[in-house]
């Protein structure tokens, strides 16, 4: 079962690219059938394209999503029993090991109601669900529905055939106005031609490369780690040998090893190519900051720590190992090819985790070459070994034996999954403001971790699979030391310590008493700020002060290492405190608008439910971009001073940003 559970787990990781193809396989229909002044029936009814289904109300267990019906209280009737499902049926489903309902087309749920009000009234209702096929699910989904009473009757039984097509049947406001969504800023927004010269303007902003290289180092990383695990390492000596004894000359074995080399290169970059084709910049976007995602890879990186950890193993169907391995019996490339895809196989208990964590973690960075040059990283490390050692198999004398050394690899990396889980859980407790896992209790965990983990170093805590500890290495010494160290390095932060090694790890330093749970009582280094857009235009217009944009993101690391290691530079952070009123606009924030306030985008044609919506939804209509952090400056009337700007690591460049803005305004006033 853990096994069957661990895999689903690293399925759900890679379904993250259905997100990204826009599926929408289901629409919803309803129906009322009222048959008297007292009693009527609701019906809902799914349109599923073929393949597809979703699931009945009960689920048996740990499995996948029920579909859950709500109705909006009100006095004007009354619910008649639970509602029912008619046309689903049973199936074992693969995944979960245990028979499930699933309800495809034709399908429908219906609820009685018992009417106490006989004026005309309406029932709002929702319906949350997940739909999936016989490959993957897409992100749970809700639907919400609008019943009117005492306006029509019908003495059918079953469900109107010609049932109106509905994607968001809520009242819609009128938002042709943008105003309505609170963008008072003017239509040229991006005509920088009015921006006055002679003030030193910074260059506009830039793609950050840089993050890019440290994404593909942060791939070489994970594959040297992926080489010293069990899984990998002793397959160096037996591949090479292969090669050099198989190939009848040491030139043609040099060769067919280098292409064997090759080969896994171009399975490794090929996923991390599937991954950017598939996964555009707004769908990375939305996967950082949505809040089933960062649950599903807290879940995820759990599962790979328990299995680091020696719990069980994350296998793949050994029938997918068995074809492999007869593929590579195959002379020429196609058997050379085939015994690389082997390897991929066979080592993926290991690599895998390394891999989710890479591709995860690149998609964090929301760069949509940011997966490419992960695995770009990962396959030049884990592939060069196999080369090397192929035109060199004297240096096959001077590689360590196998033994006890890899299983500490791997507990090791155990460590480091189950502290990278709780920052994507820390990621979902921001954006709902939860308050259960702040700056302090996170700093906690990860000092209980990591100073396990060194402990574990020195071998004074073993795992099942550990060999008795002679002695200490001195590299595994070194680590220990440099574990210990770094946890050492984490106390002061409970106590209000920086941190900057780590920042955009952690939550905010101002996320520590999270008295009400509003996003607007705190704002970094203790700076006054408006988390409303117009109120802190107002507030700029009745003071006659500049005005910096902040669109920020709870889940955002760029945002957190800006703030951390940019801001508090004094001379920007005086200006912020000083000369500027700074609005900070968290897009992923999930505090729910009132129901007169929501509305459905003119901009994407999706509802605005959460304040993050509405600021997100500002963002892309008003500046063409979703990227966080986005910083604009503005005059009271809401005029640009200087082009926007975006992630901005260099604290110079930023300062000169701000001065352009300051100079602008000076002249105007």
């Amino acid at each position: 079962m853990l096994r069957r559970f661990g895999l689903a787990a690293l399925l759900l990781l890679f379904s993250v690219a259905a997100k990204a193809q826009i599926l929408n396989p289901i629409k919803w229909s309803s129906s009322v059938e009222q048959k008297n002044e007292t009693e009527a029936t609701l019906i809902f009814k799914p349109i599923i394209e073929k393949g597809w289904h979703i699931y009945g109300q009960v689920i048996e267990g740990d499995g996948p999503i029920p579909t859950e019906i709500t109705f909006a209280k009100s006095n004007d009737y009354e619910l008649l029993g639970k509602p029912k499902e008619t046309g689903g049926h049973k199936m074992m489903d693969a995944t979960w090991g245990f028979e499930v309902t699933y309800l495809s087309d034709g399908a429908f749920f219906s609820q009685k109601i018992k009417i106490k009000n006989q004026a005309p009234f309406q029932i709002n209702a929702s319906i949350g669900y997940q739909i999936c096929d016989d490959k993957m699910c897409l992100p749970p989904d809700d639907a919400e529905f609008v019943f009117k009473i005492n306006e029509g009757k019908t003495g059918s039984d079953a469900p109107p055939e010609t049932s109106s097509t509905i994607d968001t049947p809520a009242p819609v406001i009128d938002t042709t106005s943008k105003t309505q969504a609170g963008l008072s800023p003017p239509d040229n927004m991006l005509d920088y031609s009015y921006l006055e010269e002679g003030c030193g303007e910074t260059e506009g902003a830039v793609k950050d490369y840089s993050s890019l290289w440290g994404i593909f180092i942060g791939g070489m990383i994970g594959g040297l780690l992926a080489l010293l695990t069990p899984c990998v390492f002793p397959m160096i000596p037996l591949t090479v040998s292969f090669f050099t004894k198989r190939s009848g000359n040491r030139r043609k074995g040099v060769i067919n090893a280098l292409i064997y080399a090759l080969f896994i290169m171009v399975i490794y970059v090929g996923l991390g190519l599937l991954v950017t084709v598939t996964l555009g910049s707004d769908a990375l976007n939305e996967l950082a900051s949505n809040a089933f995602f960062n649950l599903a890879f807290f879940f995820i990186f759990l599962i790979f720590a328990i299995s680091f950890f020696g719990a069980f193993e994350i296998v793949l169907p050994s029938s997918w190992i068995n074809k492999a391995d007869q593929a590579s019996d195959k002379g020429g490339l196609i058997g050379i090819f085939f015994m690389a895809f082997t390897l991929s196989l066979v080592s993926f208990s290991c690599t895998g985790p390394i891999i989710g964590t890479l591709l995860v973690e690149a998609a964090h960075g929301r760069s949509y070459l940011g997966p490419l040059a992960g695995m770009s990283g990962f396959a030049l490390a884990l592939a060069l070994p196999f080369a090397l050692f192929a035109a060199f198999p004297g240096w096959l004398n001077s590689l360590p034996k196998s033994g006890g050394w890899l299983n500490t690899v791997k507990v090791s990396l155990g460590f480091l999954e189950l502290a990278l889980a709780f920052k994507f859980l820390s990621n979902v407790d921001l954006a709902y403001h939860w308050g259960f896992l702040q700056r302090e209790i996170f700093l906690t965990l990860w000092i209980v971790i990591f100073g396990l983990m060194g402990i574990y170093l020195l071998g004074w805590l073993k795992f099942e699979h550990d060999s008795e500890v002679q002695h200490i290495g001195i590299p595994r010494l070194l680590m220990a030391i440099l574990t210990l160290s770094f946890t050492v390095y984490l106390v002061p932060g409970l106590w209000g310590a920086p941190l900057k090694l780590i920042s955009g790890f952690p939550p905010p330093e101002f996320y520590r008493e999270w008295n009400t749970g509003q996003a607007g009582d705190h704002c970094p280094h203790g700076l006054s700020c408006f988390h409303d857009y117009e109120e802190g235009m107002r507030y700029a217009k009745n003071n006659n002060k500049p005005v910096m944009v902040d669109y920020t993101g709870w889940s955002c690391v760029n945002c957190r290492k800006m703030e951390d290691n940019v801001w508090s530079d004094s001379r920007v952070l005086k200006k912020l405190r000083e000369d500027y009123v700074l609005i900070s606009l968290y897009v992923d924030d999930k505090t729910p608008l009132p129901a007169d306030k929501q509305y459905v985008s003119p901009v994407t044609g999706k509802r605005i439910r959460t304040t993050g919506n509405k600021w997100s939804e500002m963002q892309a209509a008003v500046y063409h971009t979703n990227s966080q952090p986005y910083y604009v400056l503005l005059d009271p009337n809401g005029k640009l001073l200087a082009k926007p700007r975006g992630y901005t690591p260099e604290i110079e460049v930023y300062n000169r940003f701000l001065e352009e803005g300051l100079c602008r305004f000076r002249k105007r006033n």
